[in-house]
This record gives C-alpha cells, structure tokens and sequence, in this order.
C-alpha cells in the first residue's frame, strides 16, 4: 500500500495561540465547553484526522496564568473529556496525556483501558515526564524529580502499564450464558513486577479492546527522552524548525529502533506544525499579523519564561534587546534548548520572539497558501524528516477548518492523504499492527514446539 500522511490535530478548546482567546472567532469558554469541543471533534473526523490530541498538565502554571496563556488556566482532564466525545464519532482516535511521574501504573493502564473500550479501540496514550515545581507542590513534594529520574521512572511505568493491558488475552472472555463459562481463568495474568520505582501484582481488571491496547505515544527529544522513545513508542510528537533537524531526529530513532530490535516502520514520528491558511499568501499573512497584534506583553513574557525551563525570568529586561542566557534546567531541556536556537538563528530580541512561538511553542510555523503549506509537508515527508504531522491550529475553530477545507483537499489531490479511514480502530488507521499478547504468544510457541 502506498505510504500516506498521518495527521493529529491538537486542539485544546481554549486555543493554541497565547492570544486566541482574544482573537474574535475564538470562544472565550472554548477551553471548558464541552459543546466546542464537540464541534472541534466533529471537524476533525470530517477532515480524516487520525486522533484528537490533548496535551495535559497538573498545575495552574502549566500554560497557565504563570507562565502566559491565561486562556488556559483551566480545562477539562483529557481522558474524561475523551470518553465523553468518543460516543459521539466513529472512526477519530483519541489520544491523552497521562504523567508516569504523577500516577500510579494501575491508574493509568485502568482508565486508558477504559478509554480504549469505549471508544472501540480508538485510544493512545501520550507518556510524558512531568516538570516543574508547581505541579510536585501538588503531588506531596516541594521541587521537580531530576530529569534523569524522571525518566527511570517513567521507562519502569510503561512496562508496568503494558504488562497490566496484557492480564487478559484476548480471548479470555467466553460470556456463555448456556455453560455458565464467563472466562477462562487459564487465560488472565498476573502482572508479579518489582523495580525500582513500582511493586504491582496485577492483573488488570479490564479486558482487551478490538485493537489489542492503546497506541503508546512519546514526546521526549532530549537523549533520554530519545531512549525512551525508540524502546517504547509507536508515534512520536516532535519539535523542529528546520528539516535538516527533523531530518536528525527522525533517522536516530529510527536506528534505535532497529538497534532495540524493533521494526523502524512500527515507529511514526509526527513533528508539529502551526499553519496559517490564506487563499492567497497576503490572506495569510494578514491572519497572522492579527493574532500576533493580540499578544499582551505579559503573557509572552510569561510564556518564555516556561518555555526556557522555568529558571529566567524575563520580567524587567528591555524586550526589544536580547534573550538573556537561562540556567540550566531540570525540566524540559530539549525545549529550553530549541527556544535557544531559534533566538539565535533569527536574532531575534525578547518579543520577537515570543512573537514567533506564541503560536506554536517552537514547533515548526507555516504562513502561506494551501498549496505553500502541503508543497512544505510533502517535502519533509518524502525526504525523511516525517511520517506525518501533528497540526497545531493557531485559533479555533476557524484555523481547524481553513486546514480542514483547504489543505486536506490539496494534499488528496497529490495522493498524500487518505480520501476515506482504512480501518475501525487507531491503530488501523495509523497503519500500526495488532499487539500479540505476550502469554497467548508463549502458548502458541508451545504447542508449536510440540
């Protein structure tokens, strides 16, 4: 089968931009309106979207008043929201984030599991190491575990959580009214794990879902965030500004990935990409001018101030002069790094450049014409940058449905894109395979070796 584009759509309702919730189309209640978000699934089945994407954090600061982006000081927990909207479409996968640093295993597998049989095999989970003193003064700790710690822990966590979704094969359930056989005993698990971080007996008390477990996905670019990535993930969000990085990146996990001994093509590496869609490229370029009018000072400072990890704070610089250097950091150093980059690169001063990422938070922006937008994304596609892309609409629901009506349509008619879903589940429609549960693995082994 010839190899096609996959496409998330990250939409959180209160907007992407650090100002949408100014701009005029954008609901001011986007972010905790259950009815938006309904119409922003709705848009995205319609355009063939493989999953709605929600990144998700623990404290207010995330993106929230004390970082920039007062738009989103408050929103809906993903994997509620995601159940609640599941129901309501049929082929949309869901995907969540859930923190291996704030959760148990058993919480997790549990109510992704659930997720994944309400939806009808349409879940994925984001894994992500969450930072930030903020969200441990939640969490019964005064400061952020280590970076290296953090992921230790959530290396640990993902196994746990995969041996859980295994309990069960997927034929354990025989539900005979007539015989009385509710399930095979001989075919639940128990999960016996001890490490560092976890003891968890198991087994899990949810069955499999018609596409085996949720999609596991991973957003790490830091050399740890990496190992973690090619051992565990099945899709990878990622940040680049430039081909020749993604390019990078996508080639190192991919080798890893082989080194590990897993298939490189079971792997999709999906960068993000903020468009800005006009019929002509002054459309374009005026819809961006507008938004970026609308950022108040405050926020982009805030902004940069959680982008560069939390440790420079910005107020009381002269914004037309330079980004000052940011301490080291133990949250996410790879974005701290790459916001880095594009200051340099550009030369740009303190609001120039949280002009530049208010839109995007250094993933890749794009200003131009249906056309400009998919020429972009072919390019990076066909030349081993991506297997797909991760669209970040600037505002909603208007920049969802410019990409919906313009750019999908563009890319069809190059034969990127789908024209209709391939398959019922998420993992059919990312093109990924059925994960063969462990214990029916060794059973079938067996009676092979017979």
């Amino acid at each position: 089968m010839t190899r096609k584009i996959r496409l998330g759509a990250f939409l959180p309702g209160g907007g992407q931009h650090v100002a949408s919730w100014r701009h005029p189309d954008q609901p001011v209640d986007g972010a905790t309106s259950f009815a938006f978000h309904k119409q922003l699934a709705l848009t995205a089945e319609r355009g063939l979207f493989d999953a709605y994407f929600l990144a998700d954090g623990l404290a207010i600061g995330f993106g929230g008043a004390r970082e920039g982006g007062n738009a989103r000081v408050a929103g809906f927990e993903p994997v509620t929201l995601f159940s609640a909207l599941a129901p309501l479409t049929t082929h949309l996968g869901f995907i969540a984030t859930s923190s291996t640093t704030y959760e148990e295993p058993y919480t997790t597998a549990r109510k992704f599991a659930s997720l994944d049989l309400i939806s009808q095999g349409r879940a994925g989970w984001n894994v992500v190491t969450t930072t930030g003193d903020l969200t441990a003064q939640n969490f019964n700790r005064e400061t952020q575990l280590p970076h290296a710690e953090r992921y230790r822990r959530a290396a640990e966590h993902v196994d746990v959580v995969r041996k859980l979704w295994e309990s069960f094969e997927d034929d354990a359930f025989i539900r005979d009214k007539e015989s009385g056989v509710f399930f095979d005993p001989a075919k639940l698990h128990d999960t016996d794990h001890r490490g560092e971080h976890f003891s968890v007996r198991g087994p899990l008390n949810v069955s499999r879902s018609p596409q085996g477990h949720p999609v596991i996905v991973q957003a790490g670019q830091s050399e740890d965030g990496r190992g973690l990535a090619a051992a565990t993930a099945e899709v990878i969000f990622t940040a680049h500004q430039h081909i020749e990085t993604a390019q990078e990146f996508y080639r190192d996990i991919k080798a890893r990935a082989r080194g590990l001994g897993r298939n490189p093509d079971h792997i999709l590496v999906m960068p993000g990409v903020s468009a800005f869609v006009g019929r002509t490229e002054a459309e374009a370029r005026e819809k961006y001018d507008r938004l970026t009018s609308l950022i108040l000072e405050e926020d982009g400072i805030g902004l940069l101030n959680g982008l560069t990890g939390g440790t420079l704070d910005l107020h009381g610089y002269d914004l037309d002069g330079p980004l000052p250097p940011a301490p080291p950091t133990e949250g996410m150093k790879s974005r701290q790094a790459l916001i880095r980059q594009i200051a340099d690169e550009n030369n740009f001063t303190i609001r120039q450049l949280y002009q530049w990422i208010a839109s995007a938070r250094g993933h890749f922006t794009i200003v131009g014409t249906a056309e400009q937008i998919a020429d972009t994304l072919q390019t990076w596609f066909e030349n081993e940058a991506a297997d797909g892309f991760n669209i970040l609409p600037p505002w909603l629901p208007t920049a969802l449905d410019d990409f919906v009506d313009l750019v999908i349509p563009e890319l069809q008619r190059r034969g990127l894109f789908r024209t209709a879903y391939e398959g019922k589940t998420l993992r059919e429609n990312l093109g990924l395979p059925f994960p063969t549960n462990r214990w029916a693995a060794g059973r079938a082994a067996l009676q092979a070796a017979e």
